[in-house]
């Protein structure tokens, strides 16, 4: 502001028109809420004031500067005190001149105390006076920016836009309708659950405004003051609550509450496995998206501060620890099978964020330093959780008894949950690998006898070709696996009291297996010489089977005990008879068989044919054989009607036998 050398005329004019002023301020204040007129023409006349700096020519000493000060301080007094009694906001749209006006004056009353905390006023109780009043103006002051600071932050916070964070498609619906079950009764396991079908969200791409940009640099402008005033302190406090109170509501958008560990530990299933995916995709948003854009914010808020306050910090800190509260109540629960693949997910998701952690939570601040060693614990314990709860399922497969037997010999459900689980689980087979490979988990355990290693051909320099055997940990567990899941089926197949039953249901499970690994990314981890083993497996419960069930049948179609004692002709007696038992044996295997069940129509075919080809030939010879030594009326089914029953055999739903036609 320029200096203007008044007359002592003019100084005498200017003193009665700052008391003027001071009465008319007096009057409006009065009235608690001002007109816009009003406050106008009161801000014109301040503006007007606070350009006049006194220097008389008379009094150009050290008592003159006083003067000239205390008449400042009189006119900030005067604009701090006005808006002091008005309730209406400062920064409001249209008001940038009157913010300035405000500004301004607080700056008059910050550098007036500093001018006068220069000076040395131990025995000067006019000046002590004046300092006083000095610092009240400008706590007065402070205190009205801290409230326009706030009120800025909360009346210009931007709402969520779910659009641009949460996408959700009815993909993730259906998988989280048919995922798992628990293991123990009655598994199921949906064969599309992969982590793959999971909505893929590029959160490094996603900027938010949390707060109107427009008003940034007011928050800026009143912080800078704050600080340079001695009242970082509430100046942070006040960011800090606010933000915190909206990164709380960040997490509840997302689908986070709060909660302990102990509600974590007594969630259903369903709620538990619901909220474990809903994390994994919080997580995600909230750091690289939320957080992101908080510490940028908090950068443009206070970045011309040269003592960082820290407020991103303090303000994220707790709600960082609400997020890994939950990741840490999952590692400490239960380590069941069906949890495995959320458990999974969240450390992959830990891992890959890590970078990102590190770079909001540097290890130079103490509050960094602890959020940085929580998370290692937490993504640590989760490891660790992943681990044994993948080691688990063997014991989960092993110690799981049946007491009655699979009804009708088809594909058992544990059979098919545990080959789709291994399935789902090659989306994880390099976390794994590393996660066996930090427990040391590589030959804790005898190699399965179906488990055949991989040749790897490496040519040397000298065109030498080197067979190294290589099996992943993993392909030794899934290998493992399999053939404790045999020997759990072995021991299901004796609660069948049919010895061909026994075989059926052996075989529809072995080739089941062999079937999921070949037309899968099981393949990989197994390889052909495994699917090679089962198909022999199950072909030699299907020979099994036919044995069991058909050779008695068949024996009936021999000659052997046709012929009469001591005559070398067939007797007709005995023919008749062995044409009946043949009908009737062969109708208690119709009966029974076409309640069993093979689900898979190429093997149901392929061993219906084979039956055939086995029963209906040995029937026609043995009809041509004999048919024209007894009445047609003693041979009760044809060839053809045979060959047309065996095609009701293994469809799962019994049926009963009308009258056959005949040709």
């Amino acid at each position: 502001m320029a200096d203007l050398k008044l007359t002592d005329s003019e100084f005498e004019w200017e003193g009665t028109l700052i008391a003027a002023a001071q009465h008319i301020s007096e009057v409006l204040r009065s009235r608690r809420t001002l007109t816009d007129e009003e406050r106008k023409a009161l801000v014109d006349l301040r503006v007007q004031l606070s350009a006049v700096r006194v220097v008389n020519p008379g009094k150009l000493n050290e008592k003159g500067i006083m003067n000239d000060k205390i008449e400042n301080l009189y006119s900030v007094n005067e604009i701090i005190m006005a808006w002091d009694a008005d309730q209406s906001m400062i920064w409001e749209a249209g008001k940038e001149e009157v913010a300035h006006e405000y500004m301004n004056a607080v700056e008059e009353t910050q550098k007036l105390i500093e001018y006068l905390e220069s000076l040395n006023l131990d025995n000067d109780s006019d000046k002590n006076e004046v300092l006083r009043k000095a610092h009240d103006i400008l706590q007065m002051a402070m205190s009205r920016l801290e409230d326009e600071f706030r009120l800025l932050l909360v009346q210009n916070r931007c709402p969520f836009e779910p659009e641009k964070v949460q996408p959700h498609t009815n993909e993730d619906d259906a998988a989280e309708k048919g995922l798992i079950t628990s293991f123990g009764a009655s598994p199921s396991f949906d064969e599309s659950i992969h982590k793959g079908n999971e909505s893929k969200v590029s959160e490094e791409n996603i900027i938010v405004d949390l707060v109107h940009p427009d008003v940034i640099p007011d928050l800026r402008s009143i912080s800078n003051l704050m600080f340079h005033s001695g009242y970082g302190f509430e100046c942070s406090q006040s960011y800090v609550h606010v933000r915190k109170e909206a990164l709380e509501d960040c997490l509840s958008f997302l689908g986070m509450e709060r909660m302990r560990i102990e509600d974590v530990f007594k969630m259903e299933w369903t709620n538990w496995n619901s909220t474990a995916k809903t994390w994994v995709r919080a997580v995600k948003v909230f750091v690289r998206v939320y957080l992101a854009r908080e510490k940028w914010l908090s950068d443009k808020i206070f970045g011309e501060i040269s003592s960082s306050p820290g407020c991103f910090l303090e303000a994220s800190k707790s709600v960082m620890f609400q997020l890994l509260n939950f990741g840490e109540a999952v590692s400490l629960g239960p380590h069941q099978p069906e949890k495995l693949f959320r458990v999974l997910d969240m450390y992959e998701v830990m891992v890959d964020l890590k970078q990102d952690v590190n770079e909001l939570f540097t290890e130079e601040t103490e509050i960094g330093s602890l959020v940085r060693f929580e998370y290692e614990q937490v993504l640590k314990r989760l490891g660790e959780s992943a681990t044994l709860t993948f080691l688990e399922v063997k014991n989960a497969i092993a110690s799981n008894p049946s007491t009655t037997s699979f009804a009708s010999g088809g594909v058992h459900h544990l059979t098919r949950y545990i080959m789709n689980y291994l399935n789902a689980l090659t989306d994880y087979n390099d976390t794994l690998e590393l996660l066996l490979k930090d427990r040391g988990e590589e030959d804790s355990f005898p190699s399965s006898p179906d488990m055949n290693l991989p040749v790897v051909e490496e040519e040397s320099n000298s065109g030498r070709t080197d067979h190294l055997p290589e099996i992943s940990r993993v392909s030794r567990h899934f290998h493992n696996i399999s053939s404790i899941l045999q020997s759990n089926l072995n021991d299901k197949s004796h609660l069948y009291r049919d010895a061909a039953l026994q075989q059926l249901f052996l075989m529809n499970n072995v080739h089941y297996m062999a079937e999921k690994v070949k037309n899968s990314e099981l393949r990989i981890v197994f390889g052909d010489e495994w699917i090679k083993k089962q198909n022999g497996k199950f072909q030699q419960h299907a020979l099994n089977y036919e044995r069991a069930a058909w050779s008695s049948i068949l024996s009936l179609l021999k000659d052997d005990g046709l012929h009469g004692l001591g005559s070398g002709s067939v007797s007709k007696t005995l023919l008749k008879e062995r044409f009946r038992s043949f009908a009737l044996a062969f109708e208690d295997v119709y009966r029974a068989q076409t309640a069993w069940l093979i689900s898979d129509l190429q093997l149901r075919e392929e061993l219906r044919i084979s039956i055939s080809v086995k029963v209906i030939q040995a029937y026609r010879t043995f009809v041509g054989r004999h048919s024209h030594q007894i009445s047609d009326k003693h041979i009760k089914y044809s060839a053809d009607d045979l060959e047309n029953l065996l095609l009701d055999l293994f469809e799962g739903a019994p049926k009963s036998l009308g009258n056959p036609s005949r040709r």
